[in-house]
């Protein structure tokens, strides 16, 4: 493995015969754990069905997935910096096939709380990939064009998440069995089998293949980690982003449940494949908003978003029928910037603490993990509409943050965003 080292402040192109296999074998990463989280929003609404939980407890599959981010962001980023990007790599995708694998045993036994261990597992690989797999693409090539890179890589991830709700929906959702015995959870076994099969693959193929390494020159230390809390737009991004993941995995953890209980011709099948639709629409979003980005301010245009989704989110909680499952399916698109808006503009200017802002940035995802359960108790106390207040207040918090941006001048039109 040719290992290439070079300092974080130094704009040097790394020299390598051919990029496209890598990139290729990087982009199968993305589309895979999209996939899986596609995937996360059906059994929420599966277990529901097939195993008599409440929406609480249901929500606990999103707390024992982000959860396992959180765990694993640091830990991740000192493997990473010590075994390199393709070792991290390699860690995510055995994790990932073993939490998959998970699912066998748990499906036999078809205990919730086995689910939930299954589930740690696995996402504990997602987190260990997105510590190194963000990062890599853009070094794959000329420095000029790395957002464009990671941008298209997350494209795919986009895709995956799409399609997730395709094939739970599918294959997750059959009226004619049994819904409270083990052999329910049959397809659910076969799906996640077929998904490690598919990472393993990946894993292999990645093993076999030369890529470069990318070393960085910089060094973490105690000082530069307590330097950051005096930067306030860090410090805002980091709570920008906490209720950023908490908005966007709380939106579509009950989407299914909201649209049956708002739209009586429509099944939990069919709501997933608006689900579907959704993220479709969310992936449009990102394509459509890096381009207006090259005339609007970043900042400016995550204000305009906040706010539009705050609007839409009223509208959701009023439950005043299919205009509100409307109101619910275009908060889709203003989401899609969000997360990667706020995380490009958190580490502006951080220098050589850049990344370590960014592992406490990923930390931030734990947002992910609490909104569900806080939307799932709330809707067995009142009701699914009810539970939408979450993700209103998360885009009130978000609007706040990026008009401080705005009036600070904190951050401008020509700011370089990641595309998480």
């Amino acid at each position: 493995m040719r290992k290439i080292n070079f300092s974080e402040n130094v704009h040097a192109k790394i020299k390598v015969a051919n990029f496209n296999l890598p990139l290729c074998l990087l982009t199968c990463v993305f589309f895979s754990w999209g996939l899986s989280y596609g995937l996360l929003d059906v059994l929420n609404k599966h277990f529901q069905e097939s195993m008599h939980i409440t929406k609480a407890q249901s929500g606990l599959l999103q707390f024992s997935y982000f959860l396992a981010y959180f765990v694993v962001a640091l830990p991740a980023a000192a493997f990473n910096d010590r075994y390199g990007y393709k070792g991290g790599i390699l860690l995510g995708l055995c994790l990932f096939a073993i939490g998959a694998l998970l699912f066998i045993p748990a499906s036999s036994i078809a205990v919730f709380p086995f689910f939930l261990g299954a589930l740690f597992v696995l996402a504990s690989g997602l987190g260990c990939l997105e510590t190194a797999a963000n990062p890599y693409a853009t070094v794959l090539g000329d420095p000029k064009r790395a957002e464009k890179r990671l941008n298209m890589a997350q494209s795919f991830c986009s895709l995956g998440s799409a399609i997730g709700p395709l094939i739970g929906g599918a294959l997750f959702f059959n009226n004619a069995a049994p819904t409270n015995l083990p052999s329910q959870q049959n397809m659910v076994r076969l799906v996640y089998i077929c998904l490690a099969a598919f990472v393993a693959i990946i894993a292999l193929t990645i093993f076999l293949t030369p890529m470069p390494e990318v070393r960085s020159g910089s060094q973490a230390g105690r000082k530069e980690s307590l330097s950051l809390l005096c930067r306030h737009s860090f410090i805002g991004g980091v709570i920008a982003q906490f209720f950023s993941m908490a908005a966007l995995v709380g939106v579509g953890a009950f989407f299914i449940n909201y649209v049956t209980e708002n739209w009586v011709e429509m099944n939990s099948k069919d709501a997933a494949w608006l689900l579907s639709f959704s993220i479709f629409l969310f992936m449009s979003g990102r394509f459509i908003s890096t381009f207006v980005m090259e005339y609007v301010a970043p900042q400016k245009l995550l204000s305009y978003y906040a706010l539009i989704n705050a609007t839409l989110s009223a509208l959701v909680i009023l439950s005043v029928g299919k205009i509100s499952i409307f109101a619910l399916v275009a908060i889709f698109f203003f989401m899609s910037i969000m997360f990667p808006t706020i995380f490009g503009l958190g580490i502006k200017g951080l220098g050589d603490k850049t990344k370590k802002g960014s592992s406490i940035l990923m930390m931030a995802v734990i947002g992910g993990g609490i909104s569900p359960y806080v939307m799932g108790t709330i809707a067995d106390f009142y009701n699914t509409s009810y539970a939408y207040a979450i993700p209103l207040i998360s885009f009130i918090a978000i609007f706040i943050y990026s008009l401080y941006l705005c009036r600070t001048g904190k951050a401008n039109s020509s700011a370089a965003v990641t595309i998480i």
